[in-house]
């Protein structure tokens, strides 16, 4: 089934156009996922041997105190699904086979995934995987119109393919006043449940300021740059007093820089 397109309007009455992650792609990237746990598997089963036995020896397994075994079963599920939601919560939806298939995993309502769906939809990977080799999930993902199996359905997840951003051959105003104060991303650390509290008109306010910026005199600019600072910045748990006009006006365009990756797609 081929990858489709699919329309999502956001509680900020926001049109988003997002490319549907079909089998193939999620197939992937699964398999890439179940390699890198499957490397943390043996190397906990070995690490374990070796406390147990002192020696690499497997067949050990087989006369271990049953307590023992079972809690190493019980972790061994909780780092497989926890590899799952942790690396999709904290990551805007990707895990490390995602990020290189160029997939994510988003609410159905476009924004990111809070950390009781990305729960839901790896806990239920269990359900997915039966009979066996992940069959019911493969066919649900296949024949689904959105390409969902259980966990999505359950969760209200969907994968997309990440948007590109517009690429341009000429650096536009603000990207040479960027590049020439050597900002960058790095500069400054925003929490991750203050990049999650940012909504499209919070997007749409910074994305003007820093296409004004440069076309203002100094005075303007410098009005400008407190009315937005003290706008925006208290949001994202940033202090504003005590801090020079400059200071305030290269966070606004760290925090430009930051939100641009979410935000600045080509729809």
């Amino acid at each position: 089934m081929n990858d489709e397109q699919i329309g999502i309007k956001t509680p900020e009455f926001v049109s988003l156009q997002f490319q549907l992650a079909g089998l193939g792609s999620r197939s992937a990237a699964f398999i890439i996922d179940q390699l890198i746990l499957t490397v943390v598997n043996i190397s906990v089963l070995i690490v374990l041997a070796i406390f147990y036995t002192r020696d690499i020896d497997f067949f050990a397994f087989a006369g271990m105190d049953s307590l023992i075994l079972g809690l190493a079963i019980l972790g061994l599920f909780i780092v497989n699904t926890g590899y799952f939601v942790i690396m999709e919560y904290f990551s805007g939806g990707k895990t490390i086979g995602k990020r290189m298939l160029g997939i994510r995993a988003i609410q159905e309502n476009g924004h990111s995934l809070t950390l009781l769906s990305s729960f839901i939809r790896n806990f239920l990977r269990v359900i997915d995987s039966l009979p066996a080799g992940y069959f019911l999930g493969i066919v649900l993902i296949f024949f689904h119109s959105k390409h969902k199996r259980i966990g999505d359905l359950v969760a209200g997840t969907i994968v997309v393919h990440e948007r590109q951003t517009k690429k341009q051959n000429k650096q536009t105003p603000i990207e040479k006043e960027i590049a020439m104060k050597q900002l960058a991303k790095e500069d400054l650390i925003i929490e991750d449940w203050a990049l999650r509290s940012i909504g499209q008109k919070d997007w749409k306010l910074i994305e003007t300021y820093s296409n004004r910026l440069t076309q203002l005199s100094e005075n303007e600019r410098s009005e400008l740059t407190e009315k937005v600072a003290n706008l925006l910045l208290p949001k994202l748990g940033l202090e504003v007093s005590g801090k020079s006009n400059l200071e305030l006006e290269n966070t606004l365009l760290v925090i430009y820089l930051t939100l641009s990756e979410e935000w600045a797609y080509e729809l």
